[in-house]
């Protein structure tokens, strides 16, 4: 933008322009001069604010000026070029590689739970708002808090022998995805299957051995250490790592005995009356009474 005070033959037509800018020119008379801002009148009586640091020195109420205001299309050009090379630019990076739909599994089950498993979300270029965990079309509690750390989830509680239908959903800043549906049913009493126990203190290797032998017999696991899965920690004495483990999670702690009544009847027994230590009636759970 120029301007050119008290020389008309500086103004110029619309149709001066030469290359890729064009020009045109514009005479106006000052009408009041403040420190931030001018008024100019126009030949025919239009009235305009312009910036008083953008016209010549000297300027005072009834100069005149000419303004002329260029239209530079090799820069709009330019311009418009580098928007729309960012914008492929982000397609590539965001928009060819969307996030995958989550695929589901049951890891495990017993009469009363169901351990779901998921398999490593893959995200690519998005990131991860909320995991959400589905039973038969209901949200479960809180969205998961770590879904990349913490890949499975379990539901407790469950009836017996009954059927129940699972998802999950994540939120992404790509937009919503839902798993594949999974179903499952929680086994009947006489399946032991899902038993999966883990071993505390023992008053010796020959009764740890036996236990095990015992829930290999009935089609059950054992584990070293306590885990998600556990079911019932088995022990002679109070103490150990897996102890206090089982006590965080509310895992049933019962004695060798409570096993080997499973074997005998051939159906999971309750495990409360073969509790190490009673518990309060506030903390039996229906794991305790199964």
């Amino acid at each position: 933008m120029t301007t050119a005070a008290d020389h008309p033959s500086s103004a110029t037509g619309p149709g001066s322009g030469k290359g890729s800018k064009q020009n045109s020119s514009i005479r106006f008379t000052v009408g009041k001069v403040d420190a931030g801002m001018t008024i100019l009148l126009t030949e025919d009586h239009h009235l305009i604010e312009f910036p008083s640091l953008l016209l010549p020195k000297g300027v005072a109420a009834g100069s005149i000026v000419n303004i002329s205001v260029n239209r530079d299309l090799e820069e709009e050009q330019h311009r418009r070029d580098e928007f729309w090379a960012l914008q492929d630019e982000i397609l590539d990076q965001f928009g060819k590689n969307p996030p995958k739909t989550p695929t589901l599994h049951v890891k495990s089950l017993t009469q009363s739970t169901c351990t779901l498993e998921w398999d490593q979300l893959v995200l690519n270029q998005a990131s991860l708002r909320s995991l959400d965990v589905y039973k038969n079309g209901v949200k479960q509690g809180h969205a998961i808090a770590n879904p990349f750390h913490v890949n499975q989830y379990k539901l407790q509680g469950l009836e017996i022998n009954h059927e129940y239908s699972y998802y999950i959903e994540i939120k992404t800043s790509a937009g919503t995805l839902r798993s594949n549906e999974v179903k499952a049913r929680t086994h009947t009493l006489d399946n032991l299957t899902g038993t999966n126990v883990c071993f505390g203190v023992f008053e010796s290797d020959t009764a740890l051995e036996e236990c095990k032998r015992l829930i290999e017999e009935i089609g059950g696991k054992w584990t070293e250490e306590v885990g998600m899965e556990t079911t019932h920690l088995l022990c002679h004495v109070q103490g150990g790592y897996n102890y206090e483990a089982a006590l965080q999670q509310s895992i049933p702690i019962v004695r060798p005995e409570w096993l080997k009544a499973c074997v005998e009847h051939k159906k999971l027994q309750a495990a409360l009356p073969y509790y190490l230590h009673q518990p309060s009636s506030n903390a039996i759970s229906s794991q305790d009474l199964q």
